[in-house]
């Protein structure tokens, strides 16, 4: 059978080795002490590998508590450890009990963190992956798509080769919680004039009283409709779907019967089963926010890394994924960031593209540094309050976004950029000054 591998960051107060082959038993056919069914013909099918061992650095406090060294010393390691395919099939659900499960819990480890995964050619058999990703995006929302001989001869050249060397430009609806389906429905239509390409709901706003689900996508719909209908530019809004199952695939379908394009799922409050459930059914892009991220990634020696999370997700058929952003007003490191939106960047299975989503506490400042780093314009830059709170108004936070684009494309710096562009400077005063 095919095996999977997946590698982790490890600290324990044994031999390195001795923890590892823990971790293969207790994730396998394995536990705490020999039992009889566990024959030599059973382990050589379905125990878990150590496939290598690369030791690291020692200290001497544990990086979890519960866990006490005989001799005061903590030894780190990078181990890689392979299953076969038959212990779990092609079972999402399954697979993340597998490399994850019960080994947090292990007292053999005093810090333990899941990095990387690698699957089989057969998962690309079982699994579409992302319905849509970056082309498929970019196609619903008109952004950058491969303009035709017809049209290139017939309009400004020079404005289509930008849209082509552009992102999609985004916002969410702030305030977060509040807003009535009418009140949303008319900030909609203030951002849809002034060319914005996505917005999407808050993860805060899903069905509550104060605004209907169904009574808020008819609002929006009915502005968004009729902005495609004049201009023929249909902006994909993602409406958040995340509920209970049966009425997750009520609102989807609600999206579906308005016009939409998008559904945004908050990924790790409904799970995996639920989240692929919804991707199955292929009529809309799905947006997968990772609210609660800090809870799995921010401790150095826990939890996961995203280039293993982002693997789960794209196999579940996630289209558009968050990966925080440069200079983000959260925890993560700008590093950190980057290495997120290096991850979305390689092909999965040979495709399975997904759609990297820089956010939280986005201006256009960040843009020049966001290109400079990464040289890519595939990916959705959302700003929230850097759009909103713009002194000029939410129409202004939009064309300023795309003009900060635009000279991080030029390959300029912020100083440079404010310098060029001088209505940037109103973006300056309010959100910061320039690096």
């Amino acid at each position: 059978m095919d095996r999977i591998s997946a590698t982790y960051l490890i600290e324990t107060p044994l031999a390195v080795e001795k923890a590892a082959a823990a971790l293969a038993g207790e994730q396998s056919s394995g536990t705490f002490v020999a039992v009889p069914g566990e024959t030599e013909e059973l382990k050589q099918r379905f125990a878990a590998r150590v496939e290598k061992i690369t030791p690291l650095e020692a200290v001497s406090e544990p990086s979890l508590p519960g866990c006490r060294s005989a001799t005061g010393t903590f030894r780190r390691a990078e181990i890689v450890v392979s299953w076969s395919v038959d212990n779990f099939g092609f079972n999402l659900p399954a697979l993340v009990s597998t490399i994850q499960g019960n080994l947090y819990e292990l007292s053999q480890f005093s810090g333990l963190k899941l990095m990387d995964l690698e699957l089989p050619p057969s998962f690309a058999r079982q699994f579409r992956g992302p319905k849509f990703g970056v082309a498929g995006t970019r196609q619903l929302t008109g952004v950058g798509v491969q303009a035709s001989a017809c049209s290139l001869a017939n309009a400004d050249t020079d404005k289509l080769k930008l849209e082509r060397q552009r992102p999609l430009i985004g916002t969410i609806i702030k305030p977060s919680i509040g807003l009535s389906p009418q009140q949303t429905a008319a900030l909609v239509n203030i951002l849809c004039a002034a060319g914005i390409d996505f917005i999407k709901d808050d993860e805060l706003m899903a069905n509550p009283p104060h605004s209907p689900f169904d009574e808020r996508v008819d609002a929006i719909m009915r502005v968004i409709n009729a902005h495609a209908d004049r201009t023929g530019k249909l902006v994909m809004y993602a409406f958040n779907v995340s509920d209970e199952l049966d009425a997750m695939q009520r609102h989807y379908e609600k999206i579906v019967k308005a016009g939409g394009t998008s559904a945004m799922i908050s990924l790790n409050s409904v799970g995996l089963a639920a989240t692929k459930k919804i991707c199955d059914h292929g009529a809309l892009a799905i947006h997968g926010h990772r609210n609660g991220w800090g809870l799995l990634n921010r401790h150095p020696l826990l939890g996961i890394e995203f280039p293993a999370y982002q693997k789960l997700w794209r196999l579940a058929g996630v289209d558009q994924l968050h990966v925080n952003g440069i200079a983000n007003k959260f925890w993560e490191s700008d590093d950190s960031v980057v290495r997120s939106l290096e991850a979305c960047a390689k092909p999965l299975l040979g495709g399975m593209s997904v759609l990297p989503v820089v956010s939280s506490g986005q201006w256009g400042g960040q843009a020049c540094e966001t290109f400079r780093r990464t040289q890519t314009v595939d990916l959705l830059y959302m700003a929230g309050g850097g759009i909103m709170a713009h002194p000029d108004g939410p129409a202004a936070g939009v064309r300023s976004l795309q003009t900060w684009w635009e000279a991080a494309v030029e390959g300029l710096t912020p100083e440079q950029a404010a310098a060029k562009y001088p209505e940037l400077k109103t973006s300056v005063e309010k959100f910061g000054k320039t690096k």
